[in-house]
């Protein structure tokens, strides 16, 4: 870096200051702290290193940077305005406005340039391992002798809370474990929480703590641009091991009265200190002033990154020739491609008479993993109970991305939000699997996907009390409704092998999170499921049973207690009653319906109005309402083989006729 480069990245990193500050003011919200003290970074981070091109924010061959420490938004809007991504000015002026392209906190999609939906403490971290993973899965199948076309690498910015929070000690330690060589993680260490000094709650050294992880462990001084050009450039030619930097920093540089403490942290700074702030900084008083030689050398850096872009272009056309099958896996992972008759493929899975939801699912992903090269598995240290290895394929190791199984140990909220940055690398479609109970864990990382629609796929097994012996602890009451309420996710659950084919080619074609919740106990495979897709599960419910004459009961069951709703209609038409019976595997695909589909389920004076689902009853209301009877449960489970459970709690057809008739 020459001294002239110098000169324009100090003014550079002022007017990221500017910029920030006076978004942050102008919307009285958001968090001047990190932008103040970040901006050397920010700087040179989009004004000289990262391998990018604003103008083509998805290229494939890019370095990718991820915010951990989202509530500094304003500091990326700046950085991604100033490099010449699509977000104007007047976006930056609307900053946490209505529908404007700068939320509060990064969102992926709302805004170009941001790489990941970030904010929640930690999960950009778990976010950036998992692209990194993802990445070197990419490098490893596609780069070859002649050419490379993924060797970016990960960059991500977190801050003290984000290494507090657990999800950063999972995911940091999986990074570890694995050698991912193409992983730099700062640390903005500025000592400073929302609530006052780090000191008041935290005394570890955390670069110690990323040693023992296996990390390679840096200091630099964050204010310091020739310090960071030295330090960074040295570890993109010489990394061997994730890296660790500590940048020490000033939480609101340039503040006169509130630089280096809490008050800077999550508060505007108010019309006087802004204006001794720009005093302080020498920046120019005019609200969001971009100065021209700023704007100019941004100019021709673009034309910079445009060439850098046209090469690798040009090398990918002769790679692409010269490797037609890796380049035919490559279309197919980049758009994810699914065969014209995967379903006709899927009914090729046997299953026999019975078998439970997470051995017919294994069957499923035997049959996807053939034909799906961007389908990635993986699950937190229960692969041989929750069915989700892809058995012919080996497994991911330390410097070994030639698998497609990931062993991600018990790490269940790290896997999670690893699974949102395999996801966001565009060419990799993860699933990742544990029992439904540890869902809880993951809450948060599945409410981004769900927010951002990241294509994840979860497959959730030991799905109800019928789990058995390992008792309440382990068996799953009040989830079905935990994750039926989280939007834009879909939550399936299967009756039977047929449904979980059904579920898995919904997961595979929806753009966004998907939940198949799958039973540890063999489940009768019925032949009244024995449908087309179409007919079927893409419906999300269906009349699995028709009445011959007006409804006297109709009985809505999903997943296990499906068949319990056809013994109990069975049973009822033996003494003269007219039963409708339907199976309810997804409610969010099922609302989106047409209003006539909808009219011909579940319209109209069906009778009585009975739910049967091993878990709480909340949300059946919709659809038995007020008068409507839900078999539910309404404690927790015991400890106890499975058939006592189904006595003791009321799942049987005894009981079940019992309490309707």
């Amino acid at each position: 870096m020459n001294d002239d480069e110098r000169k324009i990245l100090a003014k550079v990193a002022k007017t990221i200051r500017g910029l920030s500050i006076d978004a942050v003011e102008k919307a009285n919200s958001g968090h001047p702290g990190l932008p103040l003290g970040c901006a050397e970074l920010g700087a040179y981070l989009y004004g000289y290193f990262l391998n990018h091109n604003p103008k083509h924010s998805k290229w494939a061959g890019r370095d990718r940077f991820v915010l951990s420490a989202g509530h500094g938004s304003a500091w990326i809007y700046s950085c991604l305005h100033l490099a010449g991504f699509d977000l104007s000015l007047d976006e930056i002026k609307r900053f946490r406005q209505l529908h404007s392209q700068t939320p509060g906190h990064p969102e992926y999609g709302d805004t170009d340039g941001v790489e990941a939906t970030t904010g929640p403490l930690g999960q950009g971290i778990g976010n950036a391992v998992g692209m990194a993973l993802g990445m070197k899965v990419l490098s490893t199948k596609f780069n070859t002798n002649d050419f490379a076309p993924f060797q970016g690498k990960v960059y991500c910015l977190a801050g003290d809370g984000c290494l507090q929070e657990g999800v950063s000690h999972e995911a940091s330690g999986l990074a570890a474990h694995l050698k991912l060589d193409n992983l730099v993680l700062i640390h903005d260490s500025n000592k400073i929480t929302l609530d006052g000094p780090l000191a008041q709650s935290c005394s570890e050294d955390v670069a110690a703590r990323y040693r023992a992880y296996g990390w390679e462990t840096y200091e630099v001084d964050g204010h310091d641009l020739d310090a960071l050009h030295s330090l960074l450039t040295d570890v993109r030619e010489s990394q061997n091991k994730p890296v660790f930097i500590t940048m020490h920093t000033t939480i609101g540089k340039g503040s006169p009265n509130k630089a280096g403490t809490h008050k800077v942290h999550g508060s505007p700074l108010g019309e006087e200190e802004i204006k001794l702030t720009k005093e302080a900084l020498d920046i120019p008083e005019e609200p969001f002033y971009i100065p021209q030689a700023v704007i100019d050398y941004f100019a021709a850096k673009l034309k910079e990154d445009q060439q850098k872009e046209d090469e690798w272009n040009r090398s990918f056309d002769a790679w692409k020739k010269g490797h037609p099958e890796l380049f035919s896996d490559y279309q197919k992972m980049e758009h994810k491609t699914l065969p014209e008759d995967l379903e006709e493929q899927l009914s090729a899975a046997e299953f026999g008479e019975s078998i439970s939801g997470r051995k017919a699912s294994q069957a499923c992903l035997e049959i996807l993993g053939k034909d799906l090269p961007f389908l990635i598995g993986g699950s937190a240290d229960l692969s041989g109970s929750d069915s989700t290895m892809m058995k012919e394929y080996p497994l991911i190791e330390p410097g070994n991305f030639k698998g497609r199984n990931i062993k991600y140990g018990i790490r269940e909220f790290g896997m999670s939000a690893a699974a949102n940055g395999i996801s966001l690398t565009g060419f990799l479609m993860p699933y990742i699997g544990t029992f439904l109970t540890f869902s809880d864990y993951m809450r948060n990382a599945i409410r981004l996907a769900s927010l951002s629609r990241y294509h994840v796929i979860y497959q959730f097994t030991h799905d109800s009390v019928f789990l058995g012996e390992d008792g309440p602890t382990h068996q799953p009451i009040e989830h079905y409704a935990a994750l039926r309420a989280i939007p834009n996710l879909h939550v399936f659950r299967p009756a039977d092998a047929h449904e979980v084919k059904g579920a898995w080619l919904s997961a595979l074609t929806y753009k966004g999170p998907t939940a198949i919740i799958l039973s540890r106990q063999n489940l009768r495979v019925l032949q009244k499921t024995n449908v087309s897709y179409k007919d079927g599960v893409s419906k999300g419910a269906y009349i699995l049973q028709k009445e011959q004459q007006k409804p006297d009961f109709t009985l809505f069951a999903t997943g296990s207690e499906v068949q319990l709703a056809l013994d109990v209609a069975g049973e009822l038409e033996k003494r003269g009653k007219h039963v409708r019976v339907i199976s309810m595997p997804c409610w969010k695909v099922f609302e989106a319906q047409s209003d006539d589909y909808k009219q011909a389920v579940i319209g109209g004076d069906l009778g009585q109005r009975v739910s049967i689902e091993a878990g709480v009853a909340m949300g059946w209301e919709r659809y038995i309402g007020p008068e409507g009877i839900a078999i539910c449960m309404e404690s927790f489970g015991l400890s106890a083989p499975q058939s006592d459970l189904a006595n003791e709690f009321g799942f049987t057809v005894d009981s079940i006729l019992s309490r309707i008739m």
